[in-house]
């Protein structure tokens, strides 16, 4: 693989992570292959709907995302990332961190693997008591 080719998986990426600001599913359509392969959070899911209902959340705005590091290596692209979230109820907001790599091909992210602070998240947001029970 030549240095254009993981220059333009870079940019397919990037165009995907400004959806979640932007909530463009019509660019998300153009660099998401329809039955992309998803694997985090314990489980593994197949089909665009899945980055569709992330990107377009009721009651959730993402305000800003923020690429930290990213990293291409033949078919791959890895990003680090600091998500900035509004609970539009509340206004509340926090920044959720998370970690993704993507597989591409032909111009389109055909799966990807990745985990989030999502405790951290729904903490932020006002969403869990400030101290969870002992377990």
């Amino acid at each position: 693989m030549d240095g254009d080719e993981r220059e333009r998986n870079v940019e397919v990426v990037r165009r995907y992570l400004r959806t979640f600001v932007t909530r463009d599913l019509t660019e998300l359509a153009e660099v998401v292959a329809e039955d992309v392969r998803i694997y985090g959070s314990g489980r593994t899911v197949r089909g665009r709907e899945y980055p569709e209902g992330a990107v377009s959340s009721p009651g959730l705005t993402v305000l800003d995302l923020e690429v930290v590091e990213i990293f291409a290596a033949e078919d791959r692209v890895v990003v680090s990332m600091a998500l900035t979230y509004r609970r539009d109820a509340t206004g509340a907001v926090a920044v959720q961190s998370a970690c993704k790599m993507y597989r591409l091909a032909g111009g389109r992210i055909v799966q990807f693997w990745g985990e989030q602070d999502l405790y951290g998240l729904l903490r932020g947001l006002e969403l869990l008591p400030a101290e969870l029970p002992a377990f």
